[in-house]
This record gives structure tokens, sequence and C-alpha cells, in this order.
């Protein structure tokens, strides 16, 4: 089994040495995003722009990959506030499939750029049968 990179024109570059994502069979494994406007290359501002924006990096990254959220089994938030913990989990839980994937939330006590928020998913392909 060859592993390879996946990345979407649709969410940030790389800030460091990694991928977007990286696809292994039927998985893809995104890495952390965080609330940057791949147009702009800025930090959204607020919790929930931030949030939003997230998603929609990852949402970009898993349609390279051939997947949505419907195939995401497993999240990772890290949050630099937990008081953003019910802020987060109303945008989050607009975007999941269902069932929702398993979860882990963390606070962080930094995280790049400054960031509020960072999200990595694990997806997996659906098959039929």
């Amino acid at each position: 089994m060859t592993n390879h990179a996946v990345s979407s024109a649709q969410a940030p570059k790389a800030l460091g040495p990694y991928s977007q994502g990286v696809a292994s069979g039927d998985f893809l494994f995104c890495s952390g995003q965080i609330g940057l406007d791949p147009a702009t290359g800025h930090l959204v501002e607020g919790i929930e722009a931030q949030t939003e924006r997230v998603l929609h990096n990852l949402e970009a990254v898993l349609e390279a990959g051939g997947m949505t959220f419907a195939d995401v089994v497993k999240t990772t938030i890290l949050l630099a506030n937990m008081a953003d913990y019910a802020t987060v989990n109303e945008i989050y839980g607009k975007s999941v499939g269902d069932p929702a994937p398993a979860r882990s939330t963390f606070a962080a006590l930094a995280l790049p750029r400054g960031a509020l928020i960072e999200i990595e998913v694990i997806a997996r392909r659906r098959t039929e049968g």
C-alpha cells in the first residue's frame, strides 16, 4: 500500500514540512487546520469565524481526497480557551455527518499563529455493501 499526499488550493498551504493530508488505503489523515483564509494567508478573527474557516479548510482537503465529512471517523479539536467549547460544538455539529465521528477535545497552551482553534480529522472511504 502506497501513501500519497492530498492537497487543495482551497485550503491554506502547509506552514511546515507536512502534507495537508495523506491518503493510505481507504483512509485519509488530514493535518490540523487553523482558521487561515487560503486566499489571503491571514487568520480570520474570532472563534466563530475561525471554527467555520477551519471546517471549510478541512472540507477542501477531504474533497481533494474524494471524501466528505460523512466519511470522517475521528476528530481531534484543540482549543486555546475551553470557554469556547459550547460555541465550537454548535458550529461543528452542523458540519459533521450522522453518526457523528468519535472526537477528542483538548485545551492547548498555544496554537500556530495565535489561532483559537485547530482541528484534525481521520476519514475512511465508505464502501457499499
